[in-house]
């Protein structure tokens, strides 16, 4: 017998073995118990509590089938070693295919080294950096895996994050997060794991070219990044999982003749809050007795929609440029987010008439163009550009911090916000955060530190892929998660690539 309860609560506090006692009394000869789903309901702050959805049996827990493999493999390269790229190797490996994958930045370890150099010398390396290496921009953020998508690989994302490493909790919270410091075992442990079953890893080799005949990808050219070498890999299908942020790698498809066109974006800034603050807001007196708040706001008050989107509770504003001479900012928290302040990107909407629909990488202009003046406004040395909510809302330069002190870790210079970025855009956050604050008290604190710029929300091209999710143009190309435009966030880039390998499996099973 198979058996579920929904709904039921406990107090903030209370032990978790209380469910485990509610399902004996309904099953005494209980073997298997779970928790499926957590969440925690504040609706009303003088009574916060935790609402469990439990599922146990009086049957043994039977072994998952083995997938079904491939007796005579293609040979695949995976560009890319963020959730997509890693995610699809996995499900790869798993159906008899065993790839090369193919990544710019370093391996997890080294590139922790090289992005501290960056924060305290700043010394910039534009192949491995807070967007490029092992675990893709996702590794220097908080680890968020809740996703708005419903594809039904979500919940098998969440699997394999336990399996290698992330914490149990994971598979039924309602918000998971596994934070950056425990994303890096993770990530270790799919290299080892991956490696031990035949893949390979090319570290610091970047892919220049695509050659091709007739419209069918016949090898890669790629460049070692430390000494300049080419070589050419032979290949029978490659899945592009290059993130949002590889601007020269959409070029190259360009040359090539890889069908994309042009998407909308946001951009924006950090901002940072007190997380003692919000967490009042949020939760009441009691909030020091529960995890740290979180928020997620949208306001129509202007004429562009404007939104948070990852924010960081107990976290820090990090440096995440990726070219030289250009300012970008992203958030990041540990798994414990008990750091002083909580930080958000707060977005603008853009639109294609804002930086011109029919030129194919005038989007991409635009946003170069956004960070590079943040790089001016910042003193030239990738400090950011900050003011004081209450200074930009009055169109004041700031001349000192109050309560809440910025956290972006390559120094910070006061600047005016408005001369970095189009009108709209400053319009459209100036009517938005007092229109936030009626949902979320003190959002609108004049003391919350406005940090500038967040413009790799997402890809600004989209590369066009059909039902099977090859490129129309090039085949044996799989453009997959966020770069390709098909994603957004670490699950639903990860359910991207198990998606995508899926159908590279589909198609050779029949060869």
């Amino acid at each position: 017998m198979i058996c579920r309860l929904d709904n039921i609560k406990l107090k903030i506090g209370e032990s978790e073995n209380k469910l485990l006692h509610i399902a004996q009394k309904k099953l005494p000869s209980l073997k298997r118990f779970s928790i499926i789903k957590k969440s925690l309901d504040a609706r009303d702050k003088g009574n916060i509590f935790w609402v469990y959805s439990v599922a146990f049996s009086d049957e043994e827990e039977a072994a998952e089938p083995a997938l079904d493999k491939l007796k005579n493999p293609p040979k695949v390269a995976v560009i890319g070693s963020g959730p997509a790229g890693l995610f699809c190797a996995l499900r790869l490996i798993d159906r008899g295919i065993i790839p090369v994958i193919i990544e710019r930045g370093e391996r997890v370890e080294d590139r922790k080294q090289t992005i501290q150099k960056f924060f305290d010398r700043r010394i910039l390396n534009v192949n491995s950096n807070v967007q490029f290496g092992e675990g893709g921009a996702g590794t220097f953020s908080d680890g968020k895996l809740n996703t708005q998508t419903h594809d039904g690989f979500n919940k098998e994302v969440l699997k394999i994050f336990v399996k290698f490493g992330a914490p149990e909790e994971v598979a039924y919270l309602n918000k998971p997060h596994v934070g950056s410091d425990r994303l890096f075992k993770v990530l270790q442990n799919i290299r080892s794991y991956i490696v031990e079953r035949g893949g390979e890893y090319l570290f610091n080799t970047k892919v220049t070219g695509f050659v091709n005949s007739g419209g069918n990808l016949l090898s890669l050219i790629v460049k070692d990044a430390i000494n300049g070498s080419e070589s050419e890999i032979a290949v029978d299908c490659a899945v592009l999982a290059i993130g949002h942020s590889a601007r020269d790698t959409f070029e190259t498809l360009a040359h090539c003749g890889v069908e994309m066109q042009a998407k909308e974006f946001a951009i924006g800034v950090r901002i940072e809050h007190l997380a003692r603050e919000i967490g009042l807001a949020q939760y009441g007196k009691n909030y020091a007795n529960l995890p740290t708040a979180d928020y997620k706001l949208v306001s129509h008050a202007h004429g562009r929609t404007v939104f948070t989107f990852c924010m960081c509770p107990g976290g820090v504003v990090i440096p995440s440029a990726s070219e030289e001479c250009g300012v970008v900012t992203n958030g990041m928290s540990l798994y414990a987010r008990n750091g002083e302040n909580s930080n958000s990107a707060l977005m603008v909407q853009m639109k294609k008439e804002d930086f011109g629909a029919d030129d194919l990488f005038a989007g991409m202009r635009f946003q170069r163009e956004i960070e590079r003046r943040a790089y001016e406004s910042g003193g030239k040395n990738y400090s950011a550009p900050v003011q004081l909510y209450g200074d930009f809302a009055k169109g004041k330069i700031s001349s000192d911090f109050k309560s809440v002190k910025p956290t972006y870790g390559a120094g910070v210079n006061f600047a005016p916000l408005d001369e970095v970025f189009p009108e709209v855009t400053v319009q459209a956050l100036k009517a938005a955060i007092p229109d936030m604050d009626r949902r979320l008290k003190g959002f609108a604190s004049p003391d919350a530190v406005l940090t500038g710029v967040e413009t790799r929300f997402s890809s600004p091209v989209k590369i066009i892929r059909d039902e099977n999710c090859e490129s129309v143009s090039l085949k044996g190309l799989y453009p997959c998660g966020e770069g390709s435009g098909y994603s957004g966030g670490i699950t639903s880039s990860a359910a991207d690539g198990l998606k995508t390998a899926e159908k590279i499996y589909e198609k050779y099973k029949t060869h």
